[in-house]
């Protein structure tokens, strides 16, 4: 575990295009009257009628109604953009979920990736509340299946471990996720510029699984999942699946393309949401076993900067540590040298230089090792990169450690 000292500043948070306060709906020229009614829809909102040709008049879902919207249905007439002000107004105004999911896509046009779990209902649940854990089950899953999604848009393998974490992690920056409804459903809001890749990964991905399971379950063969890597289905995928589906009686998954964007291309204008339950659980923990067993280590040549030496005596082969700067998707990786690499590892980090090196990136412990490493050697840096270095190999906690054991063991 990874802890703050109490004197360093928090890093400051990016904040979201729809963060700011709700008082000040889009304005009625920027918002397309035909992507405003479909949004309604979507979002569970009824159409009670209204002048035909004209406007709609549209209620909010749920039991107890709320205040109507009158929406024009396009702009052929006067009052077209004063409707529009008025409703978007009301929505702004209305404390009702759907709402402001409606406002955010508005807003930024977004795909968006809803997650419905059909769980037991406690006698808590029957007055509305849901436990803590339920709720952070269902975010916990879902920020893992966005994550899953991320990553098949950076390659594709049935096992990504620790590789291209940071760009999908980059990627996940853009994306807002709603209020959980109950802890049974959760919508996240991807805005087409840029995430749209990762919703249509992640579309073609579910579905592919989903035919891999059926698959499973005809033939007894687990060949199907192979194919469905080039889709995008992987071990972080069917993970996230079984962290949805555990303790539940079912699981949907459904993607909506933005209106304003329209469908992408091999894609469905509509689909249905993509169903798992709980009999899915034993071929989706034996299709993560496969994709784990199944990937190959990778030959790499590795350039990074020392940031750990050690080993149990003054002479002898010795572990290091090394950040990654080129040469691999990982943040760091371990690696075992021989005692003359050790020592040109050492002599380096000593002298602010990064090094490089050769091996295979192991699957083992989520391609964090390199194996077989050999051919260590100091690459040269100007001044100015060799000071950021040093400085900001200071600025870590482990580096005491490192100088420590660096002196100690020569």
């Amino acid at each position: 575990m990874t802890h703050r000292p109490p004197d360093e500043p928090l890093r400051p948070v990016r904040p979201h295009p729809v963060d700011p306060a709700w008082d000040r709906p889009p304005e009625a020229a920027e918002v397309d009257p035909a992507v405003l009614g479909a949004l309604l829809r979507r979002h569970g909102w009824q159409r009670r009628g209204g002048a035909a040709g004209r406007y709609g008049r549209w209620t909010p879902p749920g039991p107890g109604g709320g205040t109507s919207l009158l929406v024009p249905e396009n702009r052929a007439f006067p009052d077209s953009d004063d409707l529009l002000g008025e409703a978007l107004l009301a929505l702004a105004r209305s404390q009702t979920p759907a709402a402001r999911e409606v406002l955010v896509a508005l807003a930024v046009p977004s795909d968006e990736i809803r997650w419905w779990r059909d769980t037991p209902a406690g006698p808590a649940e029957a007055v509305g509340a849901v436990s803590w854990a339920v709720e952070e089950q269902l975010r916990g899953a879902a920020r893992q299946m966005l994550l899953a999604g991320a990553l098949a848009t950076r390659a594709r393998a049935g096992y990504h471990g620790a590789r291209h974490r940071r760009s999908a992690g980059a990627l996940l920056e853009s994306v807002l996720v709603g209020t959980a409804a109950e802890g049974r459903g959760l919508t996240a809001f991807a805005p087409v510029t840029p995430a749209r890749p990762l919703a249509v990964r992640l579309h073609q991905a579910l579905y592919a699984v989903r035919e891999a399971i059926d698959y499973r379950r005809a033939t007894g063969g687990m060949d199907a999942f192979d194919s469905a890597v080039e889709a995008g289905a992987s071990r972080e995928l069917t993970e996230s699946l079984v962290s949805l589906v555990r303790g539940t009686e079912g699981a949907r998954v459904a993607v909506a393309w933005a209106p304003a964007a329209g469908v992408p291309e091999d894609c469905a204008a509509t689909a249905e949401p993509v169903e798992f339950s709980p009999g899915d659980l034993p071929a989706l923990r034996e299709a993560g076993a496969r994709y784990v067993r199944e990937e190959p280590s990778v030959p790499v040549r590795i350039t990074g900067t020392v940031v750990r030496l050690r080993r149990s005596g003054p002479r002898g082969e010795g572990g290091v540590r090394l950040r990654v700067i080129a040469g691999a998707d990982v943040p760091h990786v371990r690696l075992t040298l021989d005692e003359d690499d050790y020592r040109i590892a050492g002599q380096a980090h000593l002298v602010g230089l990064p090094v490089r090196v050769q091996g295979r990136l192991e699957r083992r412990g989520g391609f964090r090792r390199l194996t077989g490493a050999r051919g260590v050697v100091p690459v040269q840096v100007d001044d100015a990169e060799r000071d950021r270095l040093m400085k900001s190999l200071q600025e870590t906690a482990e580096i005491t450690a490192v100088f420590e054991e660096a002196c100690g063991g020569d």
